[in-house]
């Protein structure tokens, strides 16, 4: 495969395998780091390429498993994966409240949900994969995707309400 041929299947999705690493791993340099180690990989196997069905979900996954190794890792010792506390979401409500943007009140909330609900949400709902495509990126059943899509659709969807009806009974 030639280099023009690996950037024409490549940059399309290079952006959404971004996004996947900095919604896992918080950091913006960390999220970096992760795509270029991802296109890394993927360049020395630009000859298998061709030969997947659907490169695109063969790179999210690689982008996912990636993700997941590096916060296990013991370099990642400095990272932390993001938990929400009750304080924490006081803390995080005040905060949106001040900022009074919807789509960052969203994004926000989202990175209070389990791990597994904010990865189900960010590629159904922001990046608009399929369940199927979604269920082969992470490993799972479509049913436990539709599941956990509903259960952080409906935490963002309480949150929001709460959010908007603060002191109205």
């Amino acid at each position: 495969m030639t280099e023009e041929e690996f950037v024409i299947i490549i940059t399309p999705f290079k952006d959404k395998i971004y996004r996947l690493a900095r919604r896992i791993l918080v950091s913006t340099d960390e999220a970096e780091d992760a795509v270029q180690e991802v296109l890394l990989k993927l360049w020395k196997g630009r000859d298998r390429i061709k030969s997947y069905k659907k490169p695109e979900a063969f790179a999210m996954t690689m982008t996912k498993n990636y993700c997941l190794d590096r916060l296990k890792s013991k370099q990642a010792g400095h990272l932390t994966i993001v938990h929400s506390s009750y304080t924490a979401s006081k803390e995080r409500l005040q905060d949106q409240i001040e900022a009074n943007d919807g789509v960052s009140i969203v994004f926000k909330i989202m990175d209070t949900l389990p791990e597994q609900q904010k990865l189900v949400l960010q590629l159904r709902d922001v990046e608009q994969y399929e369940f199927k495509e979604i269920a082969q990126i992470l490993e799972m059943n479509e049913t436990a995707i539709r599941v956990a899509l509903s259960r952080a659709r409906k935490t963002i969807r309480e949150e929001l309400t709460k959010q908007y009806n603060y002191g109205v009974s």
